[in-house]
Parts: C-alpha cells; sequence; structure tokens
C-alpha cells in the first residue's frame, strides 16, 4: 500500500513539473553561437541529493555538446535513451543500463537482441512527442535521459524543457559519420565504460579510415546511385538531406531536389522524375517495392534495374543505410563499397559483418543468418 502511494505521489509530481515548465525559462546560448564541446567533469562532487537519481556518492557538473551544464550522478546506473538514434548506439555501450525504450525493438529482432531487452518498458521519444508516458518515466527513474545525433536550432530548448519538465538530468552527444569514434570514447567516459567505448572507437575509426581511402581511389568514378522507398517506390533520400551522409559520401546521390526534407520518408517525388535522374544503381528500402519492380513496367527502362544492379538494405536489427542515421551505417561502409568499387576493397565483407554484429549487438552471427539477411544485399 505504501509502495503503490509514493508512486501515486511521483507521478502526481512529475505532472505538476510538465505544467510549472511551460511557465518556467532557461537560459539558452545564442542562436547561431558555435559551442565547442567540453565534455569533462567540470566541477568537484557537490552535495548529494541534486536532481534525480543522484546516489549518495554526489554528482558532477557536466558540460554537454551544445554547451549546457548539467548536475550528473558520479556514478550513473540507470539511463534512457531520449530517441530512436541514442538508443542503437547506447545499446551497443551499455545494454545494461537500460530502464527503458525510446523505440520498440522489432519482433523479427528477436535472436539478435535478448529477450529481457523486449520486456523494457516503451517510454516512447521524450521530447518533440505527444507519446511521451509520464508515468512510465516517474516509475523508471533513471539517473539521466541521453541524447546522441545532430544538434538543431531547437536542441538546447528541447533539453532544457524536458529537464525541467522530468527533473532528470538530460544531455546531448554530438554523432556523425566522421565523429562516431570520440563519441564512443566520450560516452565510455561519462558511462564508467571506458575500455568498452574505446573497443567500439577503433572500430569506427579503422572502418571510416578504409572507407575514406577507398573513396579516394573512386575519386569522380562514383556511381550515381538513387535510395528508394515507400509502398510505391516514389519516396527517396535526397541528397545533402540529414539522412543522406552516407549515400552522398559513397555514391553519386541523383536526388537533387529544391527542399531535402531531414526525415526517415524522404522526399515524394513522380516517377517521371525517377526517369529523369535513372540511376545506373537502385538501393530499395526494406518494405519498398524491390519484390515487384520487375513487373513494374516503368522501372524497367531505369538504367539500374535494367541492368540488374539494384539491391534491398538489410534491416535487422536496424537499417544498415541508417533509418535512423545511427551506428548501423557502419555495416553500409563494409557493404557498399564492396559491391559498388569491388576492384578498391581488400577486406572480407562477411567477416567484417559479422564482426560488427559481435561487437554492437553482442550477437555471433551464423552462416544462416548472414544468408538471410544479405539475401536481397548483393547483385
Amino acid at each position: 500500500m505504501m509502495a503503490r502511494m509514493i508512486r501515486k505521489i511521483l507521478v502526481c509530481v512529475l505532472c505538476v513539473c510538465l505544467v510549472l515548465s511551460c511557465l518556467s525559462c532557461s537560459k539558452r546560448k545564442e542562436m547561431g553561437e558555435t559551442v565547442e564541446p567540453q565534455l569533462e567533469f567540470t566541477a568537484e562532487k557537490s552535495a548529494a541529493g541534486e536532481g534525480a537519481g543522484v546516489e549518495a556518492g554526489g554528482s558532477y557538473l557536466f558540460t554537454d555538446h551544445v554547451g549546457r551544464q548539467v548536475q550528473v550522478p558520479k556514478e550513473i546506473k540507470k539511463i534512457l535513451p531520449a530517441g530512436p538514434l541514442a538508443q542503437i548506439i547506447l545499446y551497443s555501450i551499455a545494454p545494461e543500463l537500460f530502464v527503458g525504450l525510446a523505440d520498440p525493438w522489432k519482433e523479427e529482432a528477436r535472436g539478435f537482441i535478448p529477450n529481457y531487452q523486449f520486456e523494457l518498458p516503451y517510454l516512447g521519444k521524450l521530447y518533440g512527442s505527444a507519446s511521451l508516458n509520464v508515468e512510465g518515466l516517474a516509475f523508471a527513474a533513471p539517473d539521466c535521459i541521453i541524447d546522441i545525433g545532430q544538434e538543431n536550432k531547437s536542441t538546447v530548448e528541447d533539453l532544457d524543457t524536458l529537464q525541467n519538465q522530468t527533473g532528470i538530468p538530460s544531455v546531448f552527444f554530438s554523432a556523425s559519420i566522421k565523429s562516431m569514434a570520440e563519441t564512443y570514447r566520450i560516452l565510455g567516459k561519462f558511462l564508467g565504460r571506458q575500455e568498452r567505448g574505446e573497443e567500439l572507437a577503433c572500430f569506427c575509426e579503422e572502418t571510416y579510415a578504409r572507407t575514406l581511402k577507398i573513396m579516394e581511389k573512386v575519386g569522380d568514378k562514383k556511381v550515381r546511385s538513387l535510395y528508394v522507398l515507400g509502398e510505391e517506390g516514389l519516396n527517396v533520400i535526397a541528397a545533402n538531406s540529414y539522412h543522406s551522409e552516407l549515400l552522398d559520401m559513397l555514391t553519386e546521390n541523383v536526388a537533387v531536389v529544391d527542399n531535402p526534407l531531414a526525415k526517415g520518408t524522404g522526399n515524394e517525388v513522380s516517377m517521371e522524375q525517377i526517369a529523369l535522374w535513372n540511376p545506373d544503381f537502385v538501393i530499395f528500402d526494406a518494405g519498398s517495392i524491390y519484390h515487384e519492380v520487375k513487373n513494374k513496367g516503368a522501372w524497367n527502362s531505369i538504367s539500374g534495374v535494367a541492368s540488374g544492379r539494384y539491391v534491398e538494405v538489410p534491416a535487422v536489427p536496424h537499417n544498415w543505410m541508417g533509418l535512423p542515421p545511427s551506428v548501423q551505417r557502419y555495416l553500409a561502409m563494409i557493404w557498399l563499397p564492396a559491391i559498388l568499387y569491388p576492384q578498391y576493397c581488400d577486406y572480407a565483407v562477411k567477416t567484417e559483418i559479422c564482426r560488427f554484429y559481435q561487437l554492437f549487438y553482442g550477437h555471433e552471427l551464423t552462416d544462416s543468418e548472414y544468408e538471410n539477411l544479405t539475401q536481397r544485399a548483393f547483385f
């Protein structure tokens, strides 16, 4: 009875915080100001009890990638990812610290992701979303909420609001294809997992450096490509968009549009536009029209389809091309150069893919699992 009463009080307090936060203001950096990351513990141990989840050991003042100074526990024992991108990265370094999910695991991920992860409460995206599970968040009581990704104009405001609403320390780590190794090193220090962070960072550094060398050899002879999504195959990942970072790096992305959308559904286009672009290589998103493209007359006139140079991106447990654009894109850095520029690739594709699954998912791929994953990933 007492435990139930305490839970009700926690939920009520959190709800009150949600309302009061609308009336509160926090100090934010000025628009356009660039904040150099100062990812160090910048203060001595403070008094215990400040902020949600602070243990008796005290807390430190932590400056995150957007310049926010946040009081965080000296030892973080429970974490919550703020979104799907953060969840993928955090899972690879500290899955045992999860007290909830920002994105439910896909059912087909069973076997790759351990069963206990499927039993964690789904709390939704923790900002910019109407699906915030207030009661679930109160029960989960994480020591820290962690967001990872690309900074945008509202990042500081979103995290300030989230922290004010919940009373839980909320921090941001920047991550891109180029900076992923450094992100893991910083997370390793932040979470007390330096050795693990270094192991993952080294893989990222090695893979990224190798890919750059391959692309230097390719030079201006990149393959003209198109990434196709949607049930009708009429959505594309546009060049120079947030989600096209990897595609633009490895290929000449022909999907040049006036207003590239920074969302996973891409830009909607017409079949006539796709015919004008006429890509030499087509990547179909999982669940798009890969299986039926040969039965669609208009697609048979597209160079990449007519020549058989089209694939479907593997997507278990996550899409290799990056929807969301997280660390699994390193799988595509192994896979795509090997099929597009094999003359420059001196590594064993299967060995490297299996290595990734072992390092980042803790799963040893069997031969049959590998075949199932990649059965539509090669010409």
